[in-house]
């Protein structure tokens, strides 16, 4: 294999740059870095002789950057060894076949930075932050949702029923939960046409527009025959499993969407972003979800919900996927990032949250997110409207800032919830 380990190599504005956590196996971090730049480009195990000294000068990676003490590496690579709009063959080139190497005991891609004219070969979102506020008329607050519960075993008027209490009660947004699709209990298209009557009901006693995440996640094509259904049925907006979908199929929905938004549940992604030593970080998962064009995406709860993911790492996400420029952080393993026009992404909060949680929520992640509660709204014993309506009233209060357990005084929907489950500090 070529040696492709240049501490003097200087990346140019074209360039594509990762960087890695790496562990090697019975070998010197230098000779895993020169087998990770090799492998995730032009190079393989053997000094083949189809190498030549022409494409090794156009197209060799350079591993510019070695951190012994942090076991971090990056590679510049240029950016002609990647397929613009094509994420799936950026991903199987530098996240691909180095996982599996002998060489390696531990792989953790961290970042990827992105020159302009791959940045702008994806569509990016087609709403957007902006876009959705102007959708819902949410404009200077958090949009607040809930997530059906049970997850599964409801049928659709049932359903239907439990949707509408909660738009009722003031929430914004109703979604299918990862795994709800089209159950021999719960029929999509019949959910669908149940769950959108009463939408239009809600929002005409309440006065505030309404909207649904029907989950769509399928085989490709019958998922654009479920958004079609949707569409044609008046429906705003579709939810999509971005990992177990994959990085295609969710293009094509962003193609295909023709005017609907598109929310991005992340099953599946501490399978590869758990451990610190192995996988790829959310982070980067976040990134490449904001460039194939989702409006919105979960991203973990800064630690105030039952999801895993500090603070800081979760306010880096959000910044990532909603902000224009991205400056290089070293601490934090996130290389700079300049997006262009790609639109930003909603950050969404979503898993082990309680309306008591909403102001240090608000203090961590502020208000271009949308919260969403599973049990923290149907778990109230006044039921799923009041559930819904403390909600309100503890985002109401933590804009105003009133304290939950004062306002809660003469509201009992708020009440049980601080009683219940406290309100974290």
């Amino acid at each position: 294999m070529h040696e492709y380990i240049d501490l003097d190599y200087k990346p140019s504005r074209s360039d594509v740059i990762a960087e890695f956590y790496v562990e090697p196996n019975k070998i010197k971090l230098n000779k895993a870095a020169t087998h990770i730049a090799g492998e995730s480009s032009i190079d393989t195990w053997s000094d083949i002789k189809t190498l030549s000294d022409s494409v090794i000068k156009r197209l060799a990676p350079h591993v510019f950057y070695i951190n012994h003490n942090t076991k971090t590496i990056r590679i510049a690579y240029p950016s002609e060894l990647f397929e613009k709009g094509n994420i799936c063959q950026i991903l199987s080139s530098i996240a691909g076949n180095v996982y599996g190497m002998k060489a390696i005991n531990h792989l953790r891609l961290q970042d990827i930075h992105f020159p302009k004219k791959i940045v702008t070969s994806f569509p990016g979102p087609r709403m957007g932050i902006i876009g959705l506020r102007k959708l819902m008329n949410v404009n200077k607050r958090p949009f607040v949702g809930t997530i059906v519960k049970p997850k599964l075993g409801l049928n659709p008027k049932q359903w239907a029923d439990v949707a509408y209490q909660a738009w009722s009660g003031g929430l914004d947004i109703v979604k299918d939960d990862e795994n709800l699709t089209s159950m021999t209990f719960n029929n999509f298209k019949k959910r669908i046409e149940l769950v959108l009557k009463l939408l239009e009901k809600a929002e005409k006693e309440t006065g505030e527009r309404k909207i649904y995440f029907p989950n769509i996640s399928a085989e490709t094509f019958e998922m654009l025959r479920r958004m079609d259904y949707v569409r044609e049925r008046g429906g705003k907006a579709v939810m999509v499993d971005l990992l177990t979908v994959g990085w295609a199929g969710t293009h094509t929905l962003r193609n295909k969407s023709q005017g609907l938004a598109i929310h991005c549940h992340r099953a599946g992604h501490a399978a590869l972003t758990r451990t610190p030593r192995h996988g790829m970080s959310m982070l980067l998962i976040a990134k490449l979800a904001r460039m194939i064009g989702v409006d919105s995406l979960h991203i973990g709860t800064a630690n105030v919900g039952k999801m895993e993911g500090a603070p800081d790492e979760v306010l880096k996400i959000e910044q990532e996927i909603e902000d224009d420029l991205i400056l290089q952080n070293n601490n934090h393993h996130v290389l700079g990032q300049k997006w262009y026009r790609v639109k930003p992404t909603l950050a969404v909060a979503s898993g082990g949250l309680h309306p008591g949680g909403i102001p240090l929520l608000l203090k961590r992640m502020g208000k271009d997110i949308a919260m969403m509660f599973g049990g923290g709204v149907h778990a109230n014993k006044y039921g799923t409207k009041a559930g819904a309506m403390s909600v309100r009233q503890a985002l109401y209060a933590s804009l105003k800032n009133i304290p939950l357990e004062k306002y809660a005084k003469k509201h009992k929907e708020l009440e049980f919830v601080v009683k219940k489950w406290g309100v974290p500090k």
